[in-house]
């Protein structure tokens, strides 16, 4: 960050604690609403849509480290594998031979010089071109250059692989936009990865998401946890293009931001990392699925993938510079990965008898406040995602949130310039 975005950082955080009400022309936020949480037709459109349309983070370069390795993935609902080429470059595919639709590799990872289909024996290069067939003379003009395995498409961030199955969406660079830049100080290309874990939880993704995603709930869920080190009066939320967001919240002084969750003692810090990561808790919201604090320490993405209306995947990964022998860092769980952190299991204690209240005849919608801003804005990109003239009327959110309060744009800036100029 500039010193001059610095700057007005914190000029907003006090802007913020003074405030009392929310800021001048920001609009009230009508309900979202209950179904977006319960009803099938609002999840088979985040299906058909949401999870085709976007960017994923579906891998770390450390999982396919050399030449011929592969992996599978499948968190989005599709059958990928991802393979580092001999050419150094990542590709993705379908996991699905293009003869009879068995899978080419059924390994979760490997290396290998070809994909080779188990079934027949059909065998792919690393940029998913057929390479070889069993009997060939069979095949009565056939041509091997069009049978290739579907490519799916694939983008790296430093060592983070994303993908994206719409042919039509932007690059992965245009659609993080100045996120991108800001991101830059933490070195993405050199963290290595240091864990990556998943839990299944008993809710809709995005109540275990949203948790993640508002400081409102802090001094109620973690008292003892997160409130010492945040505060959150002082909290700033950006809004971004594509229905991301980012918070920061300075941490009171003589607390670290990683006070709350299990860390090694000692850990190899990011150099390059800002004033900002350095003294505040500092939080981006990725579209459509990804939560994770920066800091000086780790990159840490939360991120939540639905397994039906009510169920969901919660992943956990912690990416770092470097770590002794041993003291390799994860900083959502304990007991060698298989049991959640503390604070982890604050957000996501209420999940499943929040979903079962969702479906009561009592709960309509759900009433937010200012401090709960990002949630909003993501359900508005979410029907601007799926189309909203193929969203039910009483299913999508109204868009009330304008572009005037999305980055670069703030309207605050100016109200403290006209505040500081009152006699």
């Amino acid at each position: 960050m500039t010193p001059e975005h610095i700057q007005t950082l914190r000029q907003l955080m006090e802007f913020e604690a003074a405030r009392t009400e929310p800021p001048i022309g920001f609009p009230a936020l009508p309900d979202i609403p209950a179904g977006r949480y319960v009803d099938p037709r609002f999840f088979k459109l985040e299906q058909t849509h949401l999870w085709r349309k976007s960017w994923l983070l579906a891998g770390h370069i450390d999982e396919i480290p050399e030449p011929g390795c592969y992996m599978l993935w499948e968190n989005a609902g599709q059958p990928v594998v991802l393979v580092h080429a001999e050419s150094g470059s990542v590709n993705a595919f379908f996991n699905t031979c293009s003869h009879r639709g068995a899978p080419v590799v059924s390994e979760e990872r490997g290396k290998a010089r070809r994909l080779t289909c188990q079934y027949h024996g059909w065998s792919y290069d690393h940029e998913g071109a057929l390479r070889g067939m069993r009997d060939p003379q069979d095949f009565r003009d056939f041509d091997m250059s069009c049978r290739g395995l579907k490519k799916v498409r694939c983008e790296l961030y430093g060592n983070l692989i994303f993908v994206n199955f719409d042919s039509e969406a932007p690059d992965l660079l245009a659609w993080l936009g100045p996120i991108a830049e800001e991101w830059e100080e933490f070195q993405f290309g050199h963290c290595r990865l240091a864990s990556r874990q998943i839990f299944d939880l008993d809710c809709n993704w995005k109540v275990a998401m949203e948790a993640n995603t508002e400081v409102y709930h802090v001094r109620s869920i973690h008292p003892t946890t997160v409130a010492p080190i945040l505060d959150d009066r002082r909290n700033v939320n950006t809004l971004y293009a594509h229905g991301h967001g980012r918070m920061v919240a300075p941490t009171p002084r003589g607390k670290t931001n990683l006070d709350a969750v299990p860390v090694p003692s000692k850990m190899t810090e990011i150099a390059t990392a800002g004033e900002i990561a350095r003294t505040c808790t500092q939080s981006y919201n990725l579209f459509p699925n990804w939560v994770s604090p920066l800091s000086q320490f780790a990159i840490p993405p939360l991120l939540f993938w639905p397994n039906g209306i009510d169920r969901c995947r919660l992943e956990t990964w912690t990416m770092a510079p470097q770590w002794s022998e041993g003291m390799k860092p994860d900083l959502w769980t304990v007991n060698e990965g298989r049991e959640l952190c503390q604070v982890l299991m604050e957000d996501i204690r209420f999940g499943a008898k929040i979903q079962r209240s969702m479906g009561s005849y009592a709960f309509s919608g759900v009433p937010l406040s200012y401090q709960e801003a990002r949630i909003y804005h993501w359900n508005q990109a979410a029907d601007k995602l799926i189309g909203i003239d193929n969203i039910p009327e009483e299913l999508r959110v109204q868009q009330v949130i304008g572009s005037e309060w999305v980055y670069p744009n703030d309207p605050r800036i100016k109200q403290m310039a006209h505040a500081g100029d009152a006699p």
